[in-house]
């Protein structure tokens, strides 16, 4: 009787330690494995790190289209009373602006569903207005969140147009392009003469929504900047980050000021007039896919 408790308690040993075993080896597939990043994440959950999201974005290229002191967000159908802009992306852009009128415009972008609007304050050289020759614009993932794509119609400004300090360069700064070696500046720097050099505008857009308004009173406080890929509290609705890029065909130092006021004043506008089925599969297929499709991808 002895002897046969003594085996079956053997017996009992080798079933747990075996049962542990298979436990441990099934244990990160079934609960969890190592993330890009180092970050944990849940099988199935959809959770991302950041730095996975780095180079995830699709790319728009805008050329100049026109200038005018016009601003349908914060001035609409007041035409001359803002301070001059250059705009890309929809050639129709003026104080009359709306979602329909912009519809039914052309644009500068090589997408042609790409009629959105977008402007900066002009830029004026040794006293004179110089216009950017194109624009590239950035839409990215910067939460860890999916992004839904902003809504038709949605309107905002990122930037200070009153601004005489620097701003912090995550909102903009200043550039000569990748191809030089020089450090981004809250001032426009004397750009290098040579191939891939001139002198960059670069405005960084909120990317956090409160999901309901489409403009508010100062055009910001419907939007927010995100935190560690968080969006804030109240601010829940996560929305693709754009920055807007100006590229000037000026090197060398001179005399910078932009119409708004000093080169610190640097903002910009957007007001979405997107072909919003395709804008929709861009941040679904790319963003949302964690794909970086470039100027071309769909």
């Amino acid at each position: 009787m002895r002897m046969r408790n003594r085996r079956l308690g053997l017996g009992i040993g080798l079933v747990l330690a075996v049962g542990i075993a298979c436990v441990a080896t099934v244990a990160p597939a079934a609960f969890g494995k190592k993330g890009p990043g180092g970050t944990m994440t849940k099988a199935g959950d959809g959770r991302v790190s950041l730095r996975r999201l780095q180079g995830v974005n699709f790319i728009g290229n805008c050329r100049f289209s026109h200038r005018a002191p016009d601003d349908p967000i914060v001035s609409p159908e007041k035409p001359g009373a803002s301070h001059d802009h250059s705009f890309v992306g929809n050639r129709t852009t003026n104080a009359f602006s709306t979602l329909d009128s912009l519809l039914g415009g052309r644009t500068t972008c090589r997408r042609s569903g790409e009629t959105a609007a977008y402007w900066m304050p002009t830029l004026y050289v040794d006293g004179s207005a110089v216009a950017p020759t194109e624009a590239t614009i950035y839409y990215r993932r910067r939460t860890l969140k999916s992004v839904t794509a902003p809504p038709a119609g949605f309107k905002m400004i990122a930037g200070d147009s009153m601004a005489s300090a620097p701003q912090g360069q995550g909102v903009t700064f200043w550039n000569c392009g990748l191809a030089v070696n020089l450090p981004a500046s809250s001032a426009p720097p004397a750009c290098p003469a040579g191939r891939g050099s001139a002198l960059r505008l670069h405005v960084t857009f909120p990317s956090c929504w409160n999901g309901v308004s489409l403009d508010s009173p100062n055009h910001k406080q419907h939007v927010a900047y995100p935190m560690n890929g968080r969006c804030p509290s109240g601010y829940d609705v996560a929305i693709p980050q754009i920055s807007l890029i100006y590229r000037y065909p000026v090197t060398g130092s001179h005399g910078f000021a932009l119409a708004s006021g000093s080169v610190y004043s640097a903002h910009a506008d957007f007001f979405n007039a997107w072909d919003q089925n395709a804008l929709a599969g861009l941040v679904d297929s790319c963003l949302n896919g964690l794909r970086h499709c470039g100027a071309r991808g769909s």
